[in-house]
């Protein structure tokens, strides 16, 4: 799932976030409204699969506007709150967007490389092929954003698969992309933010177990999808590799990598002040336009898609979600399931705020879970982007089921090996206190 100053970001927010606790609008019995409104989102989106566009952004509406009129944000109350909540958020928010726009351009770049075309002469003519490549998603993902991981493999598999992708493989692909990152302090959000906070990557790294044991979980739907359409068994004669547009893709690839690593490392003070990550993207396609240019008709047929993530994302920071359970296995098993329907960087920030877990078992909670559903990460939607078929929530579900099986297993299997000893206790960012008058008798 969304990188490194984005992390900053939610982090610098963290005490905010726990001194909110006070701040609430009406609630039906102990439930906010704001919860009902975003459970009827989510619900229409799963629902009505060729409605998503309308419902997520009318969803974002409603909710903002009953925020403004109803119940506080954490930032403050009415139109004013509103605006200082998306102060906060348009770092978020902006960088997701050049990423799913900057990323899918890439993903075209890789499959007209000729690259994808030539992976059959190297991959397994069987089920093992299919499966080999959910690996190299999860490798590529565990240093490179998960977005990009989950769309250069479905780039991939729409050329060794010949266009025809069956939606359990697609499944495969966003849980392998997701899986990629939970282990390691560079391969995901959540991590990068445990990472800023104090967490060791020592720490994070012990999920690398419940990854492996996940990734080779998803085995069945590489079956599935060499029963659905088999891998070439040899590449296209005519295939020919196009070293300049492989070269446009590693530049792309390796700034965006440079700009986090150095943000996040020397500079993650600052590094929520723009949206670092999304601009080294763009910054590198369009300084290398020249050499191969971009598919640029490819923006319009993705914005829809993008708008949708950004406005889950936008409803799902407007939540007043500001206190979890005490810490413990079954409140990080639990996390897993609700990071399918709500944005796990804002989970990930109550987390550290509030202390007290295994920081391996909850990386991968948070991580993995995700991709029980394919609009719980933003993974998941740059990937329907490619495949609109993916959007059909029941189908998405009843052919990528081992996907959730897959989390089930690993993460007790990791219980059962590791067991869960609270980690370090993770450092906090002062923040200003919020003003009194948003008290009140909330990613």
């Amino acid at each position: 799932m969304r990188k490194y100053a984005l992390a900053a970001l939610l982090l610098a927010a963290l005490p905010a976030t726990a001194s909110a606790a006070a701040f609430s609008g009406p609630t039906v019995g102990p439930v906010p409204i704001e919860f009902i409104l975003f459970g009827i989102v989510l619900a229409g989106v799963g629902i009505f699969h060729h409605h998503t566009f309308r419902i997520a952004v009318t969803g974002a509406i409603v909710i903002a506007l009953y925020k403004i009129v109803a119940s506080p944000f954490r930032e403050g109350t009415g139109v004013g709150g509103f605006l200082t909540h998306l102060e906060h958020e348009w770092v978020i928010l902006t960088n997701l967007f050049l990423l799913l726009m900057g990323f899918a351009l890439l993903a075209r770049h890789f499959e007209e490389s000729g690259v994808p075309a030539m992976l059959p002469r190297y991959l397994p003519d069987d089920w093992k092929g299919a499966w080999i490549l959910l690996v190299a998603v999860a490798f590529i993902s565990s240093f490179l954003d998960n977005i990009a991981a989950a769309l250069i493999g479905g780039a991939v598999a729409h050329s060794v698969f010949k266009g025809k992708v069956h939606i359990g493989y697609l499944a495969g692909i966003v849980a392998a992309s997701n899986a990629g990152g939970a282990f390691s302090v560079v391969g995901d959000t959540t991590t990068t933010m445990m990472w800023i906070a104090g967490v060791s990557p020592a720490e994070v790294f012990e999920a690398l177990l419940a990854t492996v044991i996940a990734v080779t979980l998803l085995i069945p739907l590489a079956m599935a999808q060499q029963k659905y359409q088999p891998i070439q068994a040899n590449p296209d004669k005519s295939a020919r590799i196009d070293w300049p547009r492989v070269a446009v893709v590693l530049s792309i690839l390796a700034l965006a990598i440079i700009v986090n690593v150095v943000a996040n490392t020397h500079f993650y003070e600052i590094s929520n002040l723009a949206p670092f990550l999304g601009m080294a993207v763009w910054v590198a396609i369009l300084s290398t336009a020249g050499l191969r240019k971009p598919e640029w008709k490819l923006l319009p047929e993705n914005l829809k898609g993008t708008i949708f993530l950004l406005s889950l994302v936008l409803c799902a920071s407007m939540m007043p979600v500001e206190k979890l359970p005490a810490a413990s296995w079954q409140t990080a098993f639990g996390l897993g399931f609700t990071s399918a329907v709500f944005d796990n960087i804002p989970l990930t920030a109550l987390a550290l705020t509030q202390g007290g877990y295994d920081w391996g078992f909850l990386a991968f909670a948070v991580g993995f879970g995700g991709s029980m559903i394919w609009f719980g990460s933003s993974a998941g939607v740059a990937l329907s982007n490619m495949y609109p078929e993916a959007k059909n929530t029941k189908n998405y579900l009843r052919h990528g089921y081992w996907v959730t099986i897959a989390y089930v297993v690993a993460f007790f299997a990791l219980l059962q090996v590791r067991g869960f000893h609270p980690g370090s206790t993770p450092r906090t960012v002062q923040q200003p206190e919020a003003p009194a008058a948003v008290e009140a008798p909330v990613h």
